[in-house]
Order: structure tokens, then sequence, then C-alpha cells
């Protein structure tokens, strides 16, 4: 193999690995004063890091743990390991968990459903003991499995003691885990985001305490539709707060805003709706490509046809500083020669975008097409034509 194909190869190897947002925070104009310990806003829709303070700062995630929990939930879920219909037990446990409540009882066996309900909408720590239980069996054995999905989604600052954000030392994560965790949640698990978006909820037959979300932006805000709140005494007034809102190129662009250590839950809610707005007017979703476009036809030796398709399956969207997406431009840099056979899908480049000369994003491309051998003579005809190139 040559040192030029030990490049390329190289080189699309970290760029398959690496988030397409990693470093690629884009100048612009400054974010306005954010009065919190941590925040960061990320465009979930184009994976680009618009502003950031204090990323990496371990700090006491309280009840945005249960944003693990869920996660976890929603697995169980998934491998039908739960059902939504299945009712859980309530263990002495959960029924005497302090904080937050859905004034469930060791007489009452809930369904999963109303659980989730009750862990996300009420912020119950009875609701989500009774699930971790019914999904780990035990305590112990559901935090063994949070600690090892936060190692397997990368979130390197993370430690869970507990699954419901309770102050117990050790108990930590990063603005920067919690932007891990939420998209992650979000993408994996699509069909259960609704619960993150019901504004009033209580179990039948329970006190209609505590009833409403606690995250106040799904009552302000038509575009937010999750996801969690937090607080304690060390952690503060802290809102992982999601929104999404239509744009004539790109259809519905998507902001993720982490707000920590706040003083009060009205100052989250108002510097979270802050980020929110200002990610949607300072910076344009520009769509370089729509989903499955052929970006480049690629000059193929070897096979059934001289050429491949490159692209990907999503529509590739950037986000710029707004009025600067005339200096956007893009290159593919690829494996010469590419040799059939090509499978259909299979990563043949990197889609390098670039505003002005900075770099904002680096995807992988892939063959679009299946493009088999060609017959003895193609083979034979094109393996001299690249001998004599």
């Amino acid at each position: 193999m040559t040192a030029l194909k030990k490049y390329f190869r190289t080189l699309l190897c970290a760029a398959a690995l690496t988030p397409v947002w990693a470093g690629a925070q884009v100048a612009s104009l400054p974010p306005p004063e954010i009065a919190a310990r941590n925040y960061m806003l990320v465009d979930v829709t184009a994976n680009q890091v618009l502003a950031s303070k204090d990323v990496d700062a371990q700090i006491e995630p309280a009840s945005l743990t249960k944003l693990m929990t869920g996660y976890l939930v929603f697995d169980a879920l998934r491998t039908q390991k739960l059902t939504l219909e299945q009712r859980l037990p309530v263990s002495e446990r959960a029924w005497k968990m302090p904080g937050s409540r859905m004034f469930i009882d060791p007489k009452m066996q809930v369904p999963v459903d109303d659980l989730i309900k009750g862990m996300i909408v009420q912020s119950g720590n009875d609701a989500t003991m009774a699930l971790a239980e019914g999904v780990g069996g035990t305590l112990e054995n559901f935090v063994r499995l949070m600690n090892e999905q936060a190692k397997a989604l990368g979130m390197t600052g993370t430690t869970y003691r507990n699954p419901e954000g309770l102050t117990e030392p050790g108990h930590l994560t990063t603005a920067r885990d919690l932007s891990i965790l939420a998209m992650r949640l979000m993408r994996d698990f699509p069909q259960y985001m609704h619960y993150y978006k019901i504004k009033d909820y209580r179990y039948e037959g329970t006190p209609a305490a505590n009833s409403k979300n606690r995250n106040t932006l799904l009552f302000r805000d038509p575009s937010v539709d999750g996801l969690k709140t937090g607080h304690t005494n060390a952690a503060g007034y802290c809102l992982v707060a999601t929104a999404q809102r239509d744009m004539p190129q790109v259809g519905g662009r998507r902001l993720l805003s982490i707000v920590l250590g706040t003083t009060s839950e009205n100052a989250r809610a108002n510097e979270s709706q802050k980020l929110l707005n200002w990610g949607y007017t300072a910076y344009d979703a520009v769509k370089l490509f729509e989903a499955g476009q052929a970006m480049e036809d690629a000059l193929l030796w070897k096979g059934s046809q001289s050429s491949v398709k490159l692209g990907r399956e999503a529509a590739t969207v950037v986000t710029v500083p707004s009025g600067s997406s005339g200096q956007l431009s893009t290159r593919i840099e690829r494996q010469d020669p590419l040799i059939a056979p090509i499978a259909k899908g299979q990563q043949i480049g990197t889609l390098h975008v670039q505003l002005g000369t900075e770099t904002l994003a680096q995807l992988p491309v892939f063959a679009l097409e299946e493009v088999p051998e060609g017959g003895f003579f193609r083979r034979v005809w094109d393996a001299i034509r690249l001998w004599i190139r």
C-alpha cells in the first residue's frame, strides 16, 4: 500500500470516529450574557456547537440524572424487557424516596407508561426508583448499567451514584456529557420523546400536588418540546431544553440548550429562552445537499460502470453566522484510485465544509449505489490503464 493510500485510510477512519461538531464552534456575534455557571447551545440539525461556557467542568446533575434513567428505560422497551402496559411493584425504598414525588405507595402496581410520566413530568423520585428496580432488578445493578451506558456514549466526565439525582458524593456530570446524552436520547428513541412535552400529569388516585411540568418553557414557547429540569442546593436550578422551529430552507431546525447553576426556576427558563432565541436569530441553517443527493460522480476502475455516485442518506445541513452563507465551500477528499467492487453505503471519502478558511464540519461520504466488478476484459483494460497512469 502506498504512503498516499495509507494517509487517506487513516484520514477516513478518523473522520468516521470523530463527532461532527468537535471543535467546530463557529465565530459569530458573542452570545448574550447568560447568568449560569455553565451553559451550552448546540444546533442539533447541523451537529454544531454555537455557544458554550465551562462545558467540561464537573457539576452535580440533580434531576437531569433522569435523562439517563429514561434512556435505559426506553432501551428496555425497545428490547421488550418491559412493555408500557406492564405493571411494576412499588418497593418500600421507592415509596420512601425524598424530594419530588409521584405519590405512589407499596399497595400499588403501576403501569410503566404512568411511571415514565411520573418520572418526567412530575420529576418523581419514587417513580424513578420503581423504574430503576424494574429494569435493573436492583438499584445497585441499575446504577452499574447507567455508568456502563455513559461510558458507551462517550460521557467521559460522568459518574452516576443513583438514578434520580439526589446529592451523593461522586455523582457528577458535565454540560458536554449532557449534550451527548440528550442528543442520543432524541436520536435513538424518537418514539418516546412525546413524554417530555407533557405539561400536566398525575396518577389516578394520587394527590394533585406537583402535577405540572417544571419546564416552564413548555408553557411559554410553543417550539419547545423538552427535555428536563433539575434542582438541588448544590446544583442550583438547571434545565436541558430543546426546541424545533420551521425554517424555509431546512424545514424543522432543532436546537438544544443546557443551562446549569442558575439562581431560580424563573432564571433557568429565562436564560434558556435567551440562548435558544439567540441561536435562531444569530445563525442561519444552510442545506448543502438533499438526502440521497449525489455530491460527486467519482471515477471508478475495474467496475461494471466507470463511476459511482457519492453522497449521504441524510440531508447535509450546516449552521453559519447570519448573512455569511456566501462564504461556504465544500470539497470531497477520497482514496484514489477507487477500485470496484463497491457496496452501497460503503464509506468512500470525507466531505470538508468550510466557511472562508475555517473548517465547519468533516462528514463521511458514502456510495449511494452498488457497483460490482466489471467483466474480465474491463478489469484487464483498467489494470493496464492504471499501470500506465
